[in-house]
């Protein structure tokens, strides 16, 4: 249990110290706000005390004792007998003290809007920036909806805790402390009276609060599962469109999203048996207050204008604590939702071993017996040991979870081999010392699945150059076969391309990400099975085009296409994570292995192609 206790205390602590970064650049504006509020409620707490003073001292004689401060003012002022002829004085002061409330309360909403739009803007920023240096191997494990609802919901819900909750703990604080102050200095009984109820409705929001906490909890995280279903149903539209999944996909999320209506149904139960009992207790607090004070009013222990002005307070107090049952519900929220961005900010940022630096990039490139299996699953690649001299391609066939992508995301440095578990270099150097950022930009690389921006063709060609012009974009364009394309569309090169280049066919979105990589001019290429959607003749162009643009570049060539093989110096085979046949085009087309028989398949395939269009021909 004191495990646990520490743990929650350390929790808690470290959300403090995130909230308080997040509050940099807005922490003035926060207390000049609270200072507003401050105003506002010493507005507040004057006005029944120059209603008391009218009502006792200025109509009624006598009756009410006032501080000797209050009556040495009250003197210079011309006495009570003055003031009680010239009551426009009195509601004079009344009026000057709604204008003071009133530029405070004006103050104090502009601050405080400020302050949360600042608060708001770090959040995002901060979020984002850190979700950036995340490593790939997160992205992997963490649905995109619940990460976006993390990024929007919950920097929202704790914006608005801040902003109307946390600011008003300093009015609430002085509404309490001198709302009692100015009660038991008027009637000490009637004080107690009023304040007995008080640790009653305050242990009841106390207890209530960890049911509130687990109930918020389970609905943010439906939440997030129901963003992520939405997300995927969005950006795969056309996949659920093809298969006709409309129907299956829709009970999928109708069944989610009930789950997630029925939390808020049992979390509004929970929240009105707890603000229906709060209003009771309230409720009654203030019963007890009005009968026992209108009882001691007739008996002559209170004056009229006492006890107008313990009414006030009174109000002026149970208003607060029926608040801070409130703010004790959106205290439970905020911190449900500064957990899940904690989530965030504690994960791990990937990072470069220390002393990382700069390699030669034009080297060989070598994998020593590499082995490697992803977090909790089974062996992906088992051994794995070859070399790729510098200026050459290498061209890898495998099947599918043979370990082809893997071997590239872990060159990349996307994926980390494990100490001991072999390496990689390049000229000589292991990746694992060479830094990120160096790496990914002499490593160009087009994956299986190419992601295209909401932007136009010309951005998401040179995405990866800012500096990069026009001509540039270009000729990287005519070599990966995409030219023709680009001028057919209406706007050319400021042709919108659709989320996920949903507007794109295929081919010319796998293009659109050749051409991308090679305004890189990177000394590695990789070319993930990136050629599968473009027909052999432009698969051809674009194999000339690289070895003529990039005769001293290594280039990898991962593909099912033999034809795409062909003219790489060297092929690898890969059945279950190992390499099984390694040598030239040439000699593995009669090894007798794997290689062999795709071969005989897919050009024996279109020898038969080829010789019926000759018989046709000779028919004709």
């Amino acid at each position: 249990m004191g495990t646990l206790e520490n743990k929650a205390q350390q929790n808690k602590k470290n959300n403090t110290g995130l909230l308080l970064r997040f509050l940099k650049g807005s922490k003035l504006l926060f207390a000049l706000s609270i200072l507003c509020s401050a105003v506002m409620a010493l507005a507040d707490m004057i006005n029944p005390q120059i209603i008391r003073m009218a009502i006792d001292n200025c109509l009624g004689g006598q009756l009410s004792q006032f501080p000797a401060w209050v009556d040495r003012f009250v003197e210079n002022a011309g006495g009570f007998a003055y003031l009680g002829k010239h009551l426009y004085l009195m509601a004079a002061a009344i009026g000057v003290l709604a204008l003071v409330r009133a530029a405070a309360q004006y103050g104090g909403t502009m601050l405080n809007t400020r302050a949360s739009e600042i608060l708001v803007k770090n959040m995002r920023d901060t979020l984002f920036a850190r979700i950036q240096r995340l490593p790939f191997a997160w992205h992997m494990k963490n649905h995109t909806g619940d990460i976006i609802q993390r990024c929007t919901t919950d920097v929202d819900r704790i914006r608005t805790f801040v902003a109307e909750q946390l600011t008003s703990v300093l009015r609430i604080t002085i509404l309490i402390a001198m709302s009692m102050y100015f009660m038991f200095s008027m009637n000490a009984k009637m004080a107690a009276i009023a304040v007995v109820p008080i640790p009653v409705i305050l242990a009841y929001s106390v207890l209530f609060r960890r049911d509130m906490e687990k109930g918020f909890l389970e609905c943010d995280e439906q939440e997030g599962r129901v963003s992520a279903m939405v997300q995927e149903n969005l950006t795969g539209v056309r996949v659920v469109r093809a298969f006709a999944g409309e129907k299956g996909e829709l009970d999928r999320f109708k069944a989610s999203n009930e789950h997630y209506t029925d939390l808020w149904v049992h979390m509004g139960h929970v929240l009105g048996k707890f603000f229906s009992i709060q209003d009771i207790l309230c409720g009654l607090q203030i019963l007890l207050v009005t009968c026992f004070g209108a009882t001691f009013a007739v008996r002559g222990e209170m004056t009229p204008g006492e006890y107008i002005a313990f009414i006030s307070y009174n109000g002026m107090m149970s208003f607060p604590i029926r608040r801070l049952g409130r703010m004790l519900s959106e205290m439970s929220k905020a911190g449900v939702s500064l957990e899940r961005l904690a989530y965030i900010m504690d994960s791990e940022e990937e990072t470069d071993r220390p002393g990382a630096g700069e390699a030669d990039m034009t080297g060989d490139i070598r994998f020593e017996h590499v082995n490697f299996a992803y977090e909790n699953g089974p062996q992906i690649l088992t051994d794995v040991d070859f070399t790729i001299p510098s200026g050459t391609t290498l061209g890898i066939l495998g099947g599918t979870g043979s370990g082809k992508s893997t071997l590239m995301l872990l060159l990349d440095k996307l994926y980390e081999v494990p100490e001991g578990s072999g390496r990689i270099t390049i000229g000589g150097t292991d990746v694992r010392d060479i830094r990120s950022d160096y790496l990914r930009k002499h490593i160009a690389m087009v994956l299986q699945e190419p992601y295209l921006f909401s932007r136009t063709l010309e951005e998401n060609i040179g995405i990866a150059d800012k500096a990069i012009t026009r001509e540039q974009v270009e000729a990287a364009a005519a070599d990966a076969c995409l030219a023709a394309s680009i001028e057919s569309f209406s706007e050319g090169y400021e042709t919108f391309v659709g989320e996920r280049g949903v507007t794109l066919s295929g081919g010319q979105k796998q293009r659109t990400a050749i051409a991308r990589a090679l305004t890189q001019n990177a000394p590695v290429m990789i070319f993930d099975d990136s050629l599968s959607a473009v027909d052999s003749v432009t698969d051809a162009k674009i194999r000339a085009a690289l070895e003529e643009r990039f005769g001293t570049a290594t280039i990898i060539l991962i593909s099912h296409r033999i034809t795409t093989l062909s003219r790489a110096d060297q092929v690898i085979v890969l059945e279950d994570g190992c390499i099984t046949e390694k040598g030239t085009p040439e000699e593995l087309k009669t090894a007798g292995g794997i290689y062999q028989k795709i071969y005989e398949i897919q050009l024996g395939v279109r020898g038969a192609v080829e010789t019926g269009k000759e018989a046709a021909h000779e028919t004709e």
